[in-house]
């Protein structure tokens, strides 16, 4: 008797090619799943970084040439650790505007207030209202520790809390970026220094 072969798969055969196709469809979903996530996070670093590094070069612009306020205040009113204010005509409108650079959160800020002048006949001075001002994102993506100011004497001696507002002259900024502290690579540091030289007296 002729047996009739037949042709096809079987239904053992089929499942297997179904189960072997969507394992690969997975392998390859997977892969381009990462591939983006790992642009998503090239593309946010790159530009936090851009934008800080654009925040810090403005910042020592700015603090280099800050001075006396509007209202006969000293050139320097706060010295924290991740706040320092100061003032200067950051704009070159021959006016002093109080500058505010701080961290808040994860956002490294820049806060400016124009001062309030009662009027141009008066003697009494001009006041920087709170209300005035207005702050700006300048980067995102910050990591607060260390210190992102650190302030020092003539000498080069670095300066405790109590005599940091009275005594200092030069500035050393530290702004560490990461945009994902969970994953490689390591926070991108910039770091710079200044020189305050309306306060500099070693001339």
């Amino acid at each position: 008797m002729t047996q009739i072969k037949r042709a096809g798969f079987t239904l053992i055969e089929s499942i297997m090619a179904i189960a072997i196709f969507t394992v690969a469809m997975l392998v390859v979903s997977a892969f381009i799943l990462t591939m983006y996530r790992t642009q998503g996070y090239i593309f946010n670093q790159s530009q936090a970084i851009s934008e800080a590094r654009k925040g810090v070069e403005t910042m020592v612009k700015e603090i280099r040439e800050s001075q006396v306020a509007e209202s006969g205040a000293y050139t320097i009113e706060t010295t924290n650790d991740y706040e320092f204010t100061f003032y200067g005509d950051i704009d070159k409108d021959l006016t002093i505007e109080k500058v505010r650079y701080f961290v808040d959160g994860a956002d490294f800020k820049k806060g400016v207030t124009k001062p309030t002048f009662v009027s141009q006949l008066s003697d009494l001075p001009a006041q920087y209202l709170s209300q005035d001002e207005q702050v700006s994102v300048l980067s995102r993506f910050v990591r607060s520790a260390p210190p992102i100011f650190r302030y020092y004497d003539d000498s080069g001696n670095e300066l405790p809390a109590p005599a940091r507002r009275k005594d200092t002259t030069m500035m050393k900024l530290r702004l560490a970026i990461n945009v994902d502290p969970a994953r490689p690579p390591d926070d991108f540091v910039l770091e710079s220094e200044v020189q305050i030289r309306n306060l500099k007296t070693n001339l």
